[in-house]
Order: C-alpha cells, then sequence, then structure tokens
C-alpha cells in the first residue's frame, strides 16, 4: 500500500511585497492547494507569516511553529511556492531544511520543482539557495548604489538628526525631490550642546543638564553621553553629508566600520559654523586619547542587576576614599547605568555594594537547597502562574479570532458589493487594503499567542526536576572560573531587582532546554574535562519546555 504523504504548506509575503503580482498569500496558497489535490497529498496544517520579511527568522511565529509542529512529526513534507518564501539567507535556509531532514521531513519547493529526498535534490537546494541570496544581495547593493550616488551628490539618505527635517521639495520626471531644511527650535538646542562642551563641559554634564531643563533628543527621549557624543561628532551640522561610515549595520554594527566613508558638501544649510565645531573636534580628539577609567575585580552581576528607581541596568562602579593614616580604600559598587550616562535628573546612583549583592544572590541559590519547604512552595506557585498565565492568552487569543472573521466577513460583503456594481472600484480597492492590512495585523497577533499557548501548555514541572537543576547551578557557580560563572548566570539569571533600601528583593531565574542541554546536563568527555567546559558530571532530568523561579 503506498504511504500517505502528509503536507504543510508555507506562505510568506513581507510588505514590500504584498502589491507585487504573483506574491500574493492568496495565490500562492491556491497554487500549493491544488497541487496537493493533484497528487493526493493531506494538508496537515497552513501556516502564514503575513507582512513579515525573510531576511532573519525572527519575528516568523508560523515559521517557528512549524518547526515545532516537525519535531513533534505532525507531517511528512514541506511544502513552499518558492525557495525565497522559506528564507532570504542560504544559511538560515539550509539550518530549517536540516531540522526538518533530521526529523525525517522532506522539504519541497513547487517553482523549482525539486525536492530535498534525494542527494541530486540536496545539490540544488544550497544551489538555488545561494542563488536567491545572490539575487537579493544583488538588489540590496544595487540600492547602496543608488544611496551612494545621492550621497556624493550632496543629498541625504535615511533619517535626518535633531535640527532638520525633511520635506517634499517639486516633483520630476521619476517622482518626488526631498528637501533637508532647519528647524529653528530644534537647531538653537544643537548650537548650545555645542557651545557647552566647546566650554569645557563632559558629556555627561551636558546631558545631565538638557533632560533637567526638559529637552528630548529627536525620538522624544532623555538625552544621554551616547546621544550628545553622536551629536558632536555629526559633520551635517556644518553642512556635510556623511555616508557609509558603517557597513552592513543591522548585522555588523560598529564593528562594519568602513575604511573609505564618503564625506562630501550637502545641499542642507549649516547650524554650526567652522569654527565652533573646529573647537569641539580638537577637545574630542584630546579626550579620546586620554585613558578609560578601568575597574579592578570581576564583576558578576553587570546587566542583570536592575535599578529599583527606573528598572535600567546596573553597571560597575567604585569610589576612592583616603583614610585618616593616608591610605586609601577602594570600595566596589553596582550603580545605575541610565544616572552614570544621563544624569540625576534621569535617576540617581541606587548603589549597591558589589560584595553584598553578589553574596546575596549566592545565598539565595543555596538557601532554597537547604530548605526543600522553601522550594516546593516556590515550585507550586510557578505552577499556579502558569494556569494563570494561560487564561488570559486564551481569552485574548478568543478576541482576536472574534476580530478576524468579522473582518473576513466584511471582506466578503464588499466582494459581493463589487461583483454586483454597487461600490465604485478605487472606493473597493481602497477598503480592501485597509481591511487586508487590519486582517494581516489580527493573523500575525494570532500566531505569536498560539506559539506562547503552546509555550505554557506544558506539563506542570516537578520539584524533583527543579532542584535537580538547582542543585546543578549551585555546583556550578562554587566551582566554575569566574568568566564561567559570569556566562552561567547571565543564561540562567533573567534580572536581579532591588527594593527601595537598595538591598537585594528577587532573584529571577529561567531555565529552558537549551540552557539544560548545553550547561546543566553532563557534557559529552565529563570524566575527561576539556578546558573551557563546564566541569559537571551525571545527568539532570530532561527539560521540555522553559520555567522560571523567583527566589
Amino acid at each position: 500500500m503506498e504511504k500517505i504523504i502528509r503536507v504543510a504548506i508555507y506562505a510568506r509575503v513581507s510588505t514590500d511585497e504584498q502589491a507585487e503580482h504573483g506574491y500574493s498569500i492568496d495565490a500562492q496558497l491556491d497554487t500549493l492547494r491544488n497541487y496537493c489535490a493533484l497528487y493526493n497529498k493531506p494538508i496537515i496544517g497552513e501556516y502564514v507569516d503575513r507582512g513579515v520579511s525573510g531576511k532573519s527568522t525572527k519575528g516568523r511565529y508560523e515559521l517557528q511553529r512549524l518547526l515545532k509542529d516537525a519535531e513533534d512529526g505532525l507531517f511528512d513534507e514541506v511544502i513552499v511556492w518558492k525557495i525565497n518564501r522559506m528564507a532570504r539567507k542560504n544559511i538560515d535556509l539550509l539550518q530549517i531544511v536540516d531540522l526538518l531532514d533530521k526529523n525525517n521531513i522532506a522539504f519541497r519547493s513547487f517553482s523549482e520543482n525539486f525536492e530535498t529526498e534525494t542527494p541530486m535534490g540536496r545539490f540544488a537546494l544550497q544551489m538555488m539557495g545561494a542563488v536567491g541570496e545572490l539575487e537579493r544581495n544583488t538588489i540590496v547593493d544595487n540600492v547602496k548604489m543608488g544611496h551612494k550616488q545621492r550621497a556624493k551628490t550632496g543629498s541625504h539618505n535615511g533619517k535626518v538628526p535633531l535640527g532638520y527635517r525633511v520635506v517634499k521639495g517639486s516633483a520630476d520626471g521619476r517622482g518626488r525631490n526631498t528637501e533637508v531644511v532647519i528647524v529653528e527650535d530644534e537647531a538653537m538646542l544643537v548650537r548650545k550642546i555645542f557651545e557647552l562642551y566647546a566650554s569645557g563641559k563632559g558629556l555627561k554634564y551636558i546631558a545631565n543638564a538638557l533632560n533637567r531643563d526638559g529637552y528630548t533628543t529627536k525620538t522624544k527621549g532623555p538625552f544621554s553621553t551616547c546621544s550628545i557624543r553622536d551629536l558632536l561628532d555629526n559633520p551635517m551640522f556644518i553642512g556635510k553629508i556623511r555616508y557609509n561610515q558603517y557597513e552592513n549595520w543591522s548585522e555588523k554594527r560598529r564593528k562594519g566600520k568602513s575604511a573609505n566613508p564618503i564625506l562630501v558638501d550637502g545641499l542642507h544649510s549649516a547650524i554650526i559654523d567652522q569654527n565652533l565645531w573646529d573647537k569641539v573636534r580638537l577637545l574630542r580628539q584630546k579626550k579620546s586619547s586620554m585613558p578609560k577609567k578601568r575597574f579592578e575585580g570581576e564583576y558578576l552581576l553587570t546587566g542583570i542587576i536592575r535599578c529599583p528607581e527606573c528598572g535600567a541596568a546596573m553597571t560597575a562602579s567604585r569610589t576612592v576614599n583616603k583614610m585618616k593614616d593616608g591610605s586609601k580604600v577602594t570600595r566596589m559598587y553596582y550603580s545605575c547605568s541610565s544616572f552614570r550616562s544621563k544624569g540625576s535628573s534621569v535617576c540617581h546612583a541606587n548603589s549597591i555594594r558589589k560584595v553584598e549583592a553578589e553574596q546575596t544572590v549566592m545565598n539565595r541559590v543555596q538557601n532554597v537547597l537547604i530548605k526543600p519547604q522553601l522550594l516546593k512552595a516556590i515550585v507550586k506557585g510557578v505552577n499556579e502562574r502558569k494556569i494563570g498565565r494561560i487564561k488570559p492568552l486564551e481569552k485574548e487569543l478568543s478576541g482576536v479570532k472574534v476580530r478576524i472573521a468579522k473582518l473576513e466577513e466584511n471582506k466578503r460583503k464588499y466582494l459581493s458589493l463589487y461583483e454586483m456594481d454597487q461600490i465604485d472600484r478605487d472606493l473597493f480597492s481602497e477598503r480592501l487594503d485597509g481591511i487586508n492590512g487590519d486582517l494581516d495585523d489580527e493573523l500575525t497577533r494570532k500566531s505569536r499567542l498560539e506559539l506562547e499557548l503552546r509555550g505554557d501548555e506544558a506539563e506542570p514541572v516537578s520539584y524533583e526536576l527543579v532542584r535537580s537543576l538547582m542543585e546543578r547551578f549551585d555546583g556550578l557557580l562554587r566551582e566554575s572560573p569566574f568568566e564561567q560563572r559570569k556566562t552561567l548566570l547571565h543564561l540562567i539569571v533573567k534580572k536581579i531587582t532591588l527594593d527601595d533600601k537598595r538591598m537585594v528583593k528577587d532573584v529571577e531565574l529561567s531555565f529552558n532546554s537549551e540552557t539544560e542541554k548545553h550547561f546543566l546536563s553532563a557534557a559529552p568527555s565529563a570524566d575527561n574535562i576539556a578546558e573551557g567546559a563546564f566541569p559537571l558530571s551525571g545527568k539532570a532530568p530532561q527539560l521540555s519546555g522553559r520555567f522560571t523561579l523567583i527566589l
């Protein structure tokens, strides 16, 4: 008897592709449904990501749901209209297909007409994936080339800094030009920042002064030392256009600094005169050559301990006090990062001694191990919160489904009116675009909620499992060197909160299958641990989901 092949359909369209012929969700689904009907392949599920780019797997809730269902063995084959619907990057595509292959699931592309069940099919996948990535990179390069050409002619690309805004200019044969003009109220603030720095004031002083006086950044947030620095280093304020300072910013960030940035005279007016700019540049260069502050000591909790006043991460700080006998004593603390970068008008230091904070965290972990009743109460609370969290999510999901049904009904009504010539074509198109946009938003929300509920519907976590994980976590904290302890803390400690007396209030731990697998389970060569491996022997109970403990 011929085996019945269960199929999962995956479709995706980005916001930019919505209007392109042949890229609509409905067209993709109709084509793939007809294919499955022709070959008598039952469709187990349809996974649709609407308005989502394929350049990464983040935010693609339906893809994540598909991969989870693949691991549960719900289907035998995944089919897409084109390879680039699954992923734009070859590395993402290969990782997805590798996961499917490990679960004995074939991957098939309708348009490219191949499957991954054969060596030639897998080879074709790699080649087509590479071609798809080349196509995307070529488009990106063409766009960059256009931006570079605009920059070379003195035109600005993208957002403008404080002091400027973009307005529509006159129309030409290819579209509408834009013009960068000065916003005088903001320009006065920019001049004030440059003048303060030129007078010898530091970045933190300027940020604090502006925040105290109620000024905000272009995005209506408080000023920080970083935002002040970026303003002072932006040559746009002297009428220049700088472009390509960083390459591939979305992935490399500041590590992608370009060796040949473009710097030309712009078409816009300057806000800062050349003399003031030169003076600030001289001060900036002088201060950049000064030695940076260096803090002695190993700070375990930077980034995960939170300010009790504003919630920002706390960073390393220290004070050096002179004693009566002339000796100096260094005291180390964790202090609010917002205070350190934005000043006292945004927050305060709220410092906590380093030794006290770290010792309290270690004691909290050990305390629940020597008091089984305390740990049992915490586990009971976790399971009760899990149940309590599910109900609101289910209620929200129910509301989303009602809105989806209503939008689909409205869509059918407008289609009926259009077919009966009872509505103007332009009005019909406008209304339909609005409904489709709202429908895409609600369907994306539905996918996210279903994915969240799936994670929370796991079996109640057992006391034995939690105790085993906590024992291993505690053992590693006591036995590992500093770098490994810090890595482990940042992986498992979600956040540490302080009370209004600047004492540790809660230590929130988050365990999941990845941390358990890679850090809290026995290493493959536990008897002969390689340098750098976490020193752990034995085997912990298997963890299937994720759960949070508050100590």
